[in-house]
């Protein structure tokens, strides 16, 4: 090995492009491969997001109607049917909180849960969720349980 056979790893030198607007002699000068006027032609030209070339945006074009309230509350809704399938299955014995939905996938931690009337529970629970149904809070209490709001 000698020095004039020495060189550079493979992928370890990347030749860069051809500089531009650096002269008319380059071949590269005078417009500098950005074309005559127009917007992208200028310094400090962005082009906005959803930007059409002119044309009206789609975000423009579409129609826009309703009303969503910032406020409005989602409650994750749990049958009472569920709930009997759990006790079927042994997971539940007589007390179903929140955590005890959570740990059986029924909801997420921070859910807010609220318990709905479709299914037949036949044992006597005492549910602490954050809202019931009036025809659930009915089933549970007739079943011989307990509904508490959180």
């Amino acid at each position: 090995m000698d020095l004039h056979n020495l060189k550079p790893a493979e992928g370890a030198v990347h030749k860069e492009g051809k500089r531009v607007g650096r002269g008319e002699g380059t071949g590269k000068g005078g417009t500098a491969t950005r074309g005559h006027k127009g917007a992208k032609s200028r310094s400090g030209y962005s082009k906005k997001i959803g930007f059409e070339g002119g044309q009206m945006p789609l975000q423009r074009r579409v129609p826009k109607f309703g009303f969503t309230n910032i406020n409005r509350k989602e409650y994750k809704g749990i049958n009472l049917g569920k709930l009997q399938e759990l006790v079927d299955n042994g997971v539940v014995k007589k007390e179903v909180t929140l955590d005890t939905l959570v740990e059986n996938g029924l909801a997420h931690k921070n859910d807010l849960v609220k318990i709905l009337g479709n299914g037949e529970l036949k044992a006597g629970l005492k549910v602490s969720v954050h809202k019931f149904s009036a025809s659930a809070k009915a089933a549970i209490e007739k079943a011989g349980g307990e509904a508490i709001s959180l």
